[in-house]
């Protein structure tokens, strides 16, 4: 099984930046199929994105052109890196690995605010 942490988080003024990370210990993560998925305050769960271990992705209709998943299976790391940010795109963000079983980081928080 995989752990897997979030890192780069933080408080970023709309139309800002930021790269968020998912590193994978105890298994590599180039096996699983890899997403970020976010939720709002009062809202529920939503995919971001995805890649498969082929390196296929997926983007919500929201983030399309505006953020891109990605991976280094050598530093057994995920990312997502987040441009042109909204304040609907505040939000808890999470990454999961998939490979039969689901295995989720703890989340980080993402605020988008001026």
């Amino acid at each position: 099984q995989v752990q897997l942490v979030e890192s780069g988080g933080g408080l970023v003024q709309p139309g800002g930046s930021l790269r968020l990370s998912c590193s994978g210990s105890g298994s590599s993560i180039s096996i699983y199929i890899m997403g970020w998925y976010r939720q709002a305050p009062g809202k529920q769960l939503e995919l971001v994105a995805t890649m498969t271990a082929i390196g296929t992705t997926n983007y919500a209709d929201s983030v399309k052109g505006r953020f891109t998943i990605s991976r280094d299976n050598a530093k057994n790391t995920m990312y997502l890196q987040m441009n042109d940010l909204k304040p609907e795109d505040t939000a808890v963000y999470y990454c999961k690995g998939l490979s039969g079983d689901e295995y989720w980081g703890q989340g980080i928080q993402v605020t988008v605010s001026s």
